[in-house]
């Protein structure tokens, strides 16, 4: 656990230092000595040198506070001449970019903009670097703890006496909470500050992890797990919604690669991360390394987090969230199901229709309500609609296929969790270091020719993975996964990003609420469809094994000759026969599903065809 925790700290460090280094390095904001009486002048903001500059001091000699406006990214401060704030204007900052003085007056679109955008409030010697590390840490760890239940489900079993399917609910629930926290985070962020939301999410986080750890039985470690993810479940949005609101739109596709950093490392590391601590200590010595860790970014957010945006009294829609819960709660229980139980399964026939029922319901609800709690009217706007198909389908992809290797590597060639993660991390961490890479491409060229370049290396990867065998190398399977992630990386964040810089200020809570639930939904159905096709596939294909197994198919018959001449005993060499057969069949049935990742994500591919230019995706409104 000693190891574990300075590891972590050593990687929060580390993260740090990127930021400061590459694209965060924003001084805090110095309010200026004035005098009284003096000219009003207007307060310059230069996104290369991240400084405030006065050309004329201002007039009063209050002691300002700082403000950010996120609609048109300015810095101002609050004055005793102006009350409300004097207006710092974004697009004069960016001309400032180039020369050393620009004119002081803000047009009436500006203000029309300012006047309907969030303000941030900083506090005291906060920096936007602090803000942002303590958010990275506190979602890299609320990540990584959902994928550290898998590896060690086994283990869990045992120890608890429980049936895999019991089981299962530790990873189910935990989903089913996420998915019925993120439909309400846009009410959420209109009722509680940035600062309020992260602090009540670690904690809840922090006392999840520490239930688990401490956990003797089934009922505690799902107490545990639940409390936790109601902690990720407020973090996930949130972290969108700071990066889009801190960020200017020509600056969030890097912050978001760095973004990504969390997203796409912490998912690769929990199965590895598990596995070693499994293989050297006992299970909840992970529970206790993240209650240590969600501590330290409990005191760290409490030190720097302090940001602030204004909030009013939402009301909250009650109806709106039994009808969301119920609905988004049934589909993802659905389907995470149909792999397990097939489409044939009462309960996942029932679940599904009945979830379809209560999404249409508060899709109606939303439509009808003057002030919905997930405002629709994002879809009107095609950046963002179009993008997020884009991003259904590529996520369907890449949860099924993320599925589909560690059980070929453990099921059929044995390896052990430890070696399956360690042959997905390389390309995870590929795509973490390329995220800002890519960020920073997509500022600059926009999100079609990214697109299109890492949707082809994508599908080309993809359709390598549909020839496995039980020969196939280690070192081919991990080279095709670092080409595949590769790919990947230049299409998971920029394709989000662009779809939130559609959308005006007002309506980015919405579309990360909306976003995020329906890419839930997508790594659901996603994993279903591409379980069922393997597992169904595998049947058909062990039939055909069974027909052929004659002297008209050489090859395997030859197999099937060596499985039998290994041992003397005829049972035994009929039982290995057996399981060689099964073995060959499973391999096809994942070669199959495969196919089908490939479909989607050539599918994908000629969709960005028609992705339009880079100022497309430049929302001018408010």
């Amino acid at each position: 656990m000693t190891s574990f925790i300075i590891a972590y700290i050593l990687l929060s460090l580390a993260v740090f230092f990127v930021i400061n280094r590459l694209f965060l390095r924003r001084k805090k904001v110095k309010p200026v000595e004035r005098e009284e009486q003096v000219v009003e002048e207007t307060p310059v903001y230069n996104h290369q040198s991240e400084k405030v500059t006065y050309e004329q001091p201002i007039k009063t000699h209050v002691e300002p506070e700082v403000i950010y406006n996120s609609t048109t990214h300015s810095t101002h401060e609050k004055t005793e001449a102006h009350p409300e704030e004097v207006i710092y204007n974004s697009e004069v900052a960016r001309e400032h970019d180039n020369r050393e003085t620009v004119a002081t007056e803000e047009s009436p679109r500006e203000s029309a903009a300012h006047a309907h955008g969030p303000n941030l409030t900083f506090g005291k010697n906060i920096t936007i670097p602090k803000i942002i590390t303590a958010l990275m840490i506190g979602m890299f760890v609320a990540i990584l703890n959902q994928t550290l239940i898998n590896v060690a489900l086994p283990v869990l079993i045992n120890d608890f006496g429980i049936t895999t399917s019991t089981a299962q609910w530790l990873t189910t629930g935990f989903m089913l909470v996420n998915g019925i926290l993120v439909p309400i985070s846009a009410f959420l962020i209109q009722r509680f500050t940035y600062r309020q939301l992260f602090m009540t999410a670690m904690i809840f986080f922090t006392i999840g992890s520490l239930i688990c750890a401490i956990a003797g039985n089934f009922p505690v470690m799902m107490a545990g797990r639940l409390t936790q993810a109601v902690g990720a479940g407020i973090l996930m949005p949130l972290g969108t919604n700071i990066f889009m609101s801190i960020f200017p739109p020509d600056k969030r596709g890097a912050a978001m690669g760095t973004m990504g950093i969390a997203f796409i490392l912490a998912p690769a590391l929990g199965p590895t991360l598990t596995g070693w601590v499994i293989q050297n200590y006992h299970w909840n010595v992970m529970f206790y390394g993240m209650f240590i860790v969600g501590a330290i970014a409990l005191l760290i957010g409490a030190v720097w987090f302090k940001i602030a945006q204004p909030t009013h009294q939402a009301k909250l829609d009650i109806p709106g969230v039994i009808f969301s819960t119920i609905g988004f709660g049934s589909v993802l229980y659905g389907f995470s199901e149909a792999g397990n139980k097939g489409w044939d399964s009462a309960v996942v026939d029932s679940t599904i229709i009945i979830g379809l029922i209560f999404i249409g319901l508060f899709v109606f609800r939303e439509l009808s309500m003057e002030n919905p709690m997930m405002d629709l009217s994002t879809l009107k706007y095609s950046g963002f609609s179009f993008t997020t198909l884009i991003n259904i389908i590529v996520t369907m992809s890449l949860f099924g296929g993320m599925i589909l290797l560690p059980v070929y590597l453990q099921s059929i060639r044995g390896f052990s969790p430890l070696d399956s993660g360690l042959l997905l991390l390389p390309g995870s961490l590929l795509m973490g270091l390329m995220g800002p890479i890519a960020g920073r491409l997509f500022d600059r060229i926009g999100i079609k020719p990214l697109a299109i370049f890492g949707l082809a290396i994508m599908t080309y990867a993809t359709w390598e993975l549909t020839k496995l065998n039980m020969d196939t190398p280690y070192s081919h399977i991990l080279n095709i996964y670092i080409l595949r992630s590769f790919g990947m990386s230049f299409i998971m964040m920029p394709i989000m990003t662009a779809g939130m810089n559609s959308l005006p200020g007002r309506l980015i809570p919405h579309g990360n609420a909306f976003s995020n639930t329906i890419r839930q939904l997508a790594g659901s159905i996603g994993t279903a469809i591409l379980v069922t096709v393997m597992t169904q596939q595998a049947t058909a294909h062990l039939g055909d094994i069974a027909d052929n197994l004659d002297k008209t198919n050489p090859a395997i018959m030859n197999q099937m000759q060596q499985a039998g001449q290994a041992v003397g005993n005829d049972a035994l060499g009929t039982q290995m026969m057996l399981g060689r057969m099964q073995q060959l069949a499973t391999i096809n049935g994942i070669n199959d599903a495969f196919w089908v990742a490939t479909v989607l994500s050539a599918l994908a591919l000629i969709l960005s065809f028609f992705l339009k230019g880079k100022h497309h995706y430049r929302s001018d409104e408010a």
